[in-house]
């Protein structure tokens, strides 16, 4: 069963790992990724990083990207938490774990997951720095991360 929500509170990283490990004794392999706020992009000071969606149409771009990675990968378990809201330097962002029989399988569906939401998924993200407010757009390089995926088995 997976798990994919979009929310402004924080998450539990302990919680979200028991339970890919408990959900099946299968998964010979647990591997999750934690995205947090840092202190510079694009040679600025960053204070703070606000994520914006529209609620609906991006559970179910969420829900896209995964599926796609089942179709790739054997997969037992996914967990994907994605914060929105105005978040401190250091806070938690996004959550992704997956587990599988494999690690192989894990891991690269754990990478894959994350290079798609660079790029897929519809959040609308404003870096608060020294300088104002600016909104971000996927960069080139996240584009190119995406894109091998792509190559790789189209």
């Amino acid at each position: 069963m997976d798990t994919i929500q979009v929310q402004t509170d924080d998450f539990n990283v302990q919680q979200h790992y028991d339970a890919l490990r408990q959900c099946n004794h299968q998964a010979g392999a647990v591997v999750f990724f934690v995205g947090t706020v840092r202190d510079m992009n694009l040679d600025s000071q960053v204070q703070a990083l606000e994520l914006e969606h529209y609620p609906g149409m991006t559970e179910h771009s969420l829900q896209q990207i995964v599926a796609a990675a089942r179709r790739r990968w054997p997969l037992l378990n996914v967990r994907l938490v994605h914060r929105v809201g105005k978040l401190s330097l250091g806070e938690q962002i996004v959550f992704v774990g997956v587990s599988s029989a494999h690690r192989q399988a894990a891991f690269e569906a754990c990478h894959y997951i994350m290079d798609w939401l660079k790029t897929d998924a519809p959040f609308w993200k404003k870096e608060h720095t020294h300088e104002g407010p600016r909104w971000l757009e996927a960069r080139a390089d996240d584009q190119q991360a995406k894109d091998r995926w792509r190559d790789s088995h189209e």
